[in-house]
């Protein structure tokens, strides 16, 4: 007689082992990895905290100085003082708390940057130009020369973070996808790295890799092979042929999304179900400048609520933050750029200046992707790394 299993699937090492429900993401995790988890959780509650104290004491600077009065932002902030220090003594919390803390210190930073329920004396601006200053750059992939080397890119393209801050670039010249783990000095090849060719296990030009997160595997647009291809440990399946793929996206029902540049449309797919044509969503209607068409559709971004963003060639990538403000990689003028609801204009964030390999500058972004904490990942493309700008307000 069979014995009954127990086991299920660990989110992070895919064995079937016995398995415990994190509320917070509610993935399951093998005991030890529930450890590595929470210790994730523990990192950042420090970050947040660490984040709360400066800007504590950037208050507390600017109430010694007598011309500068702030009105009810002091009790928010000391609100917020609370629930970490009751989070941090019971020991007991998960992504849920760790968001809500993380949006709550946002909302009391844009009172800064935006006071409509706050009062500042018009002469306090040196104190709002503190507040909005220019996000703190880091190089958290490559910056060591283009190469093959396991530090190095060569013209990284498309990227994706994971919850876990994990980074996955596609990997441009290099015909690979590159896993490069949260605080590591090099990547791990996951899926090409064979030369440039159109068997199996190679890739020509890969442009985009996104991450089926229900399922554990990676999914590629291998532009020059034309097609789009899944690997999931190390088997590979081709699910989609005879497309000229830029973009990829998945919703939160599971369903793909995948741009075609020749054909000027996006469409559809139902996942597991790629034996048919899928369905048009956004184009189809021949190349144009018309509303229901397209000129080259390359990136693409479906929200919550299911609307497909779509950038047409010359603005190379969009995405949407939480708070749905649309980034746009402004490839030609080395600049990303934000637009908020409803406004006309967008604003200059990172870049602008030119093109160079400081830190403060850019060369031809590519990809972008923003992790659970808000900062934002941008593909340096000619640069060959990946720059991550912290928390952009």
């Amino acid at each position: 007689m069979a014995i009954a299993s127990n086991k299920t699937q660990c989110f992070t090492c895919n064995i079937y082992k016995i398995t415990y429900l994190c509320k917070g993401c509610l993935k399951e995790f093998c005991l030890p990895h529930l450890n590595e988890h929470q210790q994730i959780f523990n990192d950042e509650l420090n970050h947040i905290t660490n984040e709360y104290n400066a800007f504590k004491q950037t208050i507390n600077e600017q109430k010694q100085n007598p011309q500068t009065f702030i009105n009810d932002i002091e009790k928010k902030l000391n609100d917020l003082s609370e629930q970490i220090k009751q989070i941090h003594k019971e020991n007991d919390f998960n992504e849920i708390n760790l968001n809500y803390l993380r949006n709550r210190l946002r909302e009391i930073t844009r009172e800064l940057n935006n006071p409509t329920h706050i009062s500042i004396q018009q002469n306090s601006q040196s104190f709002i130009n503190e507040i909005s200053e220019k996000p703190n750059v880091i190089t958290v992939t490559g910056g060591n020369g283009q190469g093959q080397q396991l530090n190095q890119l060569n013209f990284p393209y498309g990227i994706f973070v994971d919850k876990n801050k994990n980074i996955f670039i596609a990997d441009y010249a290099n015909h690979r996808i590159i896993e490069w783990k949260y605080n590591t000095n090099e990547g791990q090849i996951i899926a090409g790295g064979n030369d440039k060719g159109n068997r199996i296990d190679q890739l020509n030009e890969p442009k985009v890799v996104i991450i089926d997160q229900q399922k554990h595997s990676i999914i590629i647009a291998d532009s020059e092979n034309r097609r789009v291809i899944q690997w999931l440990n190390q088997k590979q399946q081709i699910l989609i042929n005879n497309i000229d793929c830029v973009g990829l996206a998945i919703d939160k029902h599971g369903y793909l999304y995948v741009s075609d540049n020749e054909k000027n449309e996006v469409r559809r797919w139902k996942m597991g179900e790629y034996n048919n044509e899928g369905m048009v969503v956004a184009g189809g209607n021949d190349k144009g400048n018309k509303l229901n068409q397209f000129s080259h559709p390359r990136f693409i971004f479906v929200d919550e609520d299911e609307s497909v963003y779509v950038s047409d060639q010359n603005n190379h990538r969009v995405v949407v933050d939480a708070f749905g403000q649309i980034y746009v990689a402004d490839c030609g003028n080395h600049r990303i750029m934000r637009w908020f609801e409803g406004k006309d204009e967008g604003e200059i964030i990172v870049g602008g200046d030119g093109q160079g390999n400081q830190s403060n500058l850019l060369n031809r972004p590519r990809g972008l992707s923003f992790d659970d904490e808000g900062n934002l990942y941008v593909a340096d493309c000619h640069n060959h790394r990946i720059q991550k700008f912290e928390i952009i307000l």
